[in-house]
């Protein structure tokens, strides 16, 4: 064998190594390895955020529950929406399964309207109002709220980034070789009525009205 051939094999294997990176690097496999990390970092942040809310509700429940009289149904749909969001396996798979995410959402959703009732019932109690430890719970999930609406916010324009580079040309050919799917996002079909408070009112019920006296007989 020619002492030539392992130095000549070796700047061929070289060349091909150095090839296909740059054919890979230039259809977007690196671009779809660095926005799948960052879709997968905000996601997880959006679940550290819904669990430090779920973390919350028990303590917010047993606070609750020392109020004479307080609508027993509210608290146990918030207890019911808190067990049914927590059930869900908040895996990284996922966010690549479309009909499980959209129900992991949906249970969220739920806990957000129990909780907001919640919180407007609440209203009603002025023991409850002027508890400082409620109070502390109650600015406790509203921060909350709001860092997981910011959560969401950048988890959306992760998907959004990675979705457009999986559907665009050339890049959508690198993503049906390597099955890199679309991947789902947050929906804003119940957005609204979510951050939206539940109309709650306090008014006792009009008595209702006597019934008429019968009519006296001729």
């Amino acid at each position: 064998m020619s002492p030539l051939l392992p130095r000549v094999l070796r700047t061929l294997w070289l060349s091909l190594a150095v090839s296909a990176s740059l054919a890979l690097g230039g259809c977007g496999y690196n671009d779809f390895q660095r926005l799948d990390e960052s879709v997968k970092a905000s996601w997880s942040e959006v679940l550290n955020q819904y669990q430090r809310r779920a973390d919350l509700v028990p303590n917010l429940v047993a606070t609750v529950k020392g109020e004479a009289g307080f609508e027993q149904d509210t608290l146990t749909k918030v207890v019911e929406a808190r067990a049914k969001a927590t059930s869900i396996q908040a895996t990284p798979e996922l966010i690549n399964n479309p009909e499980a995410f959209q129900k992991f959402q949906a249970a969220q959703g739920e806990l957000s309207g129990a909780l907001s009732r919640l919180l407007v019932v609440s209203e009603n109690y002025p023991n409850l109002k002027a508890n400082q430890g409620f109070q502390d719970l109650r600015v406790q999930l509203e921060g909350t709220e709001n860092r997981i609406t910011v959560a969401r916010n950048r988890y959306i324009q992760s998907v959004q980034a990675y979705n457009v580079l999986a559907r665009s040309f050339p890049t959508n050919l690198t993503a049906m070789v390597f099955s890199y799917e679309v991947k789902p996002s947050f929906t804003v079909d119940n957005e609204r009525a979510i951050a939206t408070p539940p109309a709650v009112s306090f008014d006792k019920p009009a008595a209702p009205a006597a019934p008429a006296a019968p009519a006296a007989s001729r």
